[in-house]
């Protein structure tokens, strides 16, 4: 079946291409409002201020923003208040005794967390853009400076969030991927060209040797591959199942696997720990270079290539590795007693608490290894500029979110046109036992 995944089987999923069609829409109607600046910026000195100070935001802010943050525009915020909010309501959820309840309720308690979530989206949104009107204000980027620049600021900014946060869930409802991926995937792979047109500029102008791009072309192929390799690696525990009686059927004996994933947390410890670490740059890029002392002394010992900064960059993952994946990824409490209540059982573990044991175990083993491989990626890029002084930004986060995201949306654009090749065939096979079970008629039978 999945041999047949051809393009004359694109051609007759109609359902597919028009939710295909209605994700590039919206896609492209999110990068239009990158361009559209907010109201009251002065042009001339935002461009100036950014050429000197993009070193300070260029990195994840400006990243997850599809470069709205260096434009100034309605989605300078992006999607992060978003993402922000609902990482905290799953912690959240997850210690917090009566949001688990909520948890177990189904759908009413996935519908009263969502709007949990959205009310947070708002909160972070409204301080994250009163500090950037404030910020802007102090870096004499406002043409007209004062309460009515500040209040339009804050309104733009927290609608441009809002707006992005509909464009995703209805990308997820009526597209096709997960909305929220695909927004921080565009606007990654958008800011691509640029970067290696400049990258490429400077290796024809001699600022950067050809044995460095040949160099950094093939550390590209290398670190795609291995996060490709790395992200499709499991760990398969065997489950067996006894056999059992229903009713008056019987089932025989059964086995199957319990897939865990080399990185089950995905890339939120590399989102959090590099918005943590670019969190103090940010705030001195924008307050003019104005900083006291205590400030000055973080600059200095945890600036981007800094021993200091490295070794904490790599502890914060490790720590969020292991954090998000026993608190929200792979609970082994409720596994094992998902397990037990399916009457499966792992061989010679008793169900119960020592399967929980016996799964924490082999998932402490297994973050050794998705941790180190996190950091190893997020870790490069720094290492290469910092040492090798190569101007161009490649990995970390963003190769990260561009590979996770591009293999999900490519598993649910087979998985749709393997649903519909299933509907073509079941309507076949309908077609055919109508006309095989056809029977030649027969006279009035005689009593």
């Amino acid at each position: 079946m999945a041999a047949n995944l051809s393009w004359g089987a694109f051609g007759k999923a109609t359902e597919l291409r028009s939710r295909i069609l209605f994700t590039i829409g919206l896609l492209m109607v999110y990068r239009l409002g990158t361009y559209i600046p907010v109201p009251g910026i002065d042009g001339a000195a935002l461009r100036s201020f950014m050429a000197d100070a993009a070193s300070g935001i260029g990195g994840i802010l400006s990243m997850f923003t599809g470069g709205a943050l260096s434009r100034m525009g309605v989605f300078a915020l992006g999607i992060m208040p978003y993402i922000s909010a609902s990482i905290i309501v799953q912690l959240l959820g997850s210690m917090y005794e009566p949001w688990k309840q909520l948890k177990k309720e189904g759908e009413a308690g996935r519908r009263k967390l969502n709007q949990y979530t959205r009310y947070g989206t708002v909160f972070l949104a409204t301080f994250q853009a009163f500090a950037l009107a404030t910020s802007l204000e102090a870096g004499d980027l406002a043409s007209d400076p004062g309460l009515y620049f500040r209040a339009g600021c804050v309104i733009t900014l927290v609608g441009g969030t809002m707006f992005l946060m509909w464009l995703g869930e209805q990308i997820t409802s009526r597209g096709i991927g997960n909305g929220i991926s695909l927004i921080i995937f565009v606007g990654i792979v958008a800011e691509i060209p640029a970067a290696v047109a400049r990258f490429l500029s400077q290796g024809r102008s001699g600022a950067v040797s050809p044995a460095v791009i040949l160099g950094v072309i093939v550390m590209v192929v290398v670190v795609l591959g291995f996060v490709v390799f790395m992200e499709r690696s499991l760990r398969k525990i065997h489950i067996q199942y006894p056999r059992r009686q229903v009713g008056m059927k019987v089932y025989d004996s059964g086995s199957s696997h319990l897939p865990i994933k080399v990185n089950p947390a995905g890339v939120i410890p590399a989102i959090f720990a590099s918005a943590l670490l670019l969190l103090p740059t940010t705030i001195s890029t924008f307050s003019g270079g104005s900083t006291g002392p205590i400030m000055s002394t973080i600059l200095a010992y945890f600036g981007p290539g800094q021993p200091l900064y490295l070794l904490f960059f790599v502890s914060m993952i490790v720590f969020f590795t292991y954090f998000y994946t026993r608190e929200v990824a792979f609970k082994t409490d409720e596994v094992s007693e998902n397990l037990k209540n399916q009457n499966g059982f792992v061989p010679g573990i008793r169900p119960g608490k020592r399967t929980a044991e016996y799964l924490d175990y082999v998932v402490t083993r297994i973050l050794v290894l998705g941790s180190g491989y996190l950091a190893l990626v997020c870790v490069l890029p720094e290492i290469l500029r910092s040492q090798l002084s190569v101007p161009f930004y490649f990995g970390g986060t963003s190769v990260l979110i561009i590979v996770s995201v591009g293999m999900d949306t490519i598993q649910q654009v087979q998985s749709h046109m393997l649903a519909h090749q299933y509907e073509g065939l079941i309507e076949k096979s309908q077609l055919r036992g109508k006309r095989g079970n056809r029977k030649p008629t027969k006279g009035a039978s005689r009593r």
